[in-house]
């Protein structure tokens, strides 16, 4: 939780629209965890997801919301 956490951090640092900090974070998991790393990064959404067992992290940084989880 923790890498993700900084990696968010620095994603919303470099950048200020939701799409590109998503981009950021699938970005960086997929070169440090291997593929297949997908990302949301909103207000408001809602989500239904299939992923792999102890790969899903959903958390808030200030009032926007992270979803992170790989899958394939």
């Amino acid at each position: 939780m923790e890498d993700v956490q900084k990696e968010a951090i620095a994603a919303f640092e470099k950048h200020n629209v939701e799409k590109d900090v998503a981009e950021y974070i699938k970005k960086e998991f997929d070169k440090k965890h291997g593929p297949t790393w997908h990302s949301i990064v909103g207000k408001n959404f809602g989500s239904y997801v299939t992923h792999e067992a102890n790969h899903f992290v959903y958390f808030y940084l200030d009032s926007k919301a992270v979803l992170l989880f790989k899958s394939g």
